[in-house]
């Protein structure tokens, strides 16, 4: 039994050593910034081995580090898998489930893919090209520790119907371009417009107003068609930045009202503990807010609090009991 007791304090310590580190926690703090350098030493490392001349050079400094990496990665990702249970979202769950929900999880699945490829080459041959982008994506573990990522992968799950709808009218827009561009072009430059999937590419570049100079329209049709297709490119590739930008702007609002809801509940005994200073102060890294943002927020609340308590206004801090009622309470 003590045995048991012992590997669940251990467990326990576990889950909270990995998740961010905060003030109280300054091992996990030191922990979570050294698996951040590794992530970042080893897209440098990536990258740096693209350049073959370093590669003959340095094949075997290269190769032990990536060893010594996925060491690393393989043991946090067990450890948290293990250890994930002990999390207040897993806790209601039994140990085999709450696991099992675990590794199917967004950041689980980031974890597993950054040592996949090592493993995978172990076994089968592979091209150092494409095991090297599939490297890289040990770039996304990086969302567990900064918020602004989290925010994005956020907003872009939640418009994720609306940045498709967009998608499929960009790609309409695309198939109807190209289309126009090879009946009006096709015959004088064949070798750029003489088939719709050749013209796409000139309607890639035009709808994006990139516009490279290496296909553009010589005939008097062409080059009307080619400027109106410009200018409803400019306007259907404002709408994806449009919807992100609405959807983050609607996120912060819903950070900013979870921040305020748990104040609210945290004031709601009338009294504002050690526990809950350090709950809000983890909510706040969690909900990536400013703490000159998080002070507002709760300066802000704590006078609507003591207003609603003394009968007074939140926003100008007049009396909201007239005058007879007062009258009537002191009588």
């Amino acid at each position: 039994m003590q045995k048991i007791n012992q590997e669940m304090s251990l467990r326990k310590k576990m889950a909270q050593l990995l998740e961010r580190g905060s003030a109280e926690n300054r091992i996990g703090h030191w922990v979570n910034i050294a698996l951040i350098v590794m992530i970042l030493l080893n897209v440098l490392s990536v990258i740096l081995e693209s350049e073959k001349m370093l590669l003959d050079i340095y094949y075997e400094e290269f190769w032990y580090f990536e060893v010594f990496s996925v060491a690393v990665f393989t043991g946090e990702y067990f450890i948290r898998l293990w250890s994930c249970i002990d999390m207040p979202e897993s806790r209601s769950q039994s140990p085999v489930w709450g696991r099992l929900r675990y590794m199917f999880t967004p950041l689980a699945i980031i974890d597993m893919v950054a040592i996949l490829p090592f493993y995978l080459g172990l076994y089968f041959t592979i091209d150092l090209r494409f095991l090297r982008v599939l490297r890289l994506l040990r770039l996304f573990k990086l969302t567990r520790y900064s918020p602004a990522l989290n925010a994005l992968l956020d907003v872009i799950r939640k418009e994720s119907h609306a940045l498709i709808a967009v998608f499929m009218v960009l790609l309409v827009m695309l198939v109807i371009a190209s289309s126009g561009i090879h009946l009006l072009e096709g015959d004088v430059q064949p070798e750029a417009f003489g088939s719709i999937p050749r013209a796409m590419w000139w309607a890639i570049i035009t709808l994006s107003t990139v516009g490279y100079g290496d296909a553009v329209p010589i005939t008097s049709m062409g080059k009307i068609f080619g400027g109106a297709i410009s200018l409803i490119g400019i306007g259907m590739f404002a709408l994806p930045a449009a919807i992100l930008a609405n959807g983050f702007a609607q996120n912060l609002k819903q950070r900013k009202q979870k921040y305020n809801t748990f104040i609210k509940h945290a004031l709601s005994d009338g009294k504002f503990d050690q526990q809950e200073r350090w709950e809000l102060e983890e909510l706040r890294k969690q909900l990536g807010l400013q703490p000159d943002e998080a002070l507002h927020l709760l300066d802000n609340m704590f006078r609507k609090v003591n207003s609603q308590t003394l009968g007074q206004c939140p926003h100008c801090g007049k009396s909201l009991v007239s005058q007879p009622e007062k009258s009537k309470k002191t009588d």
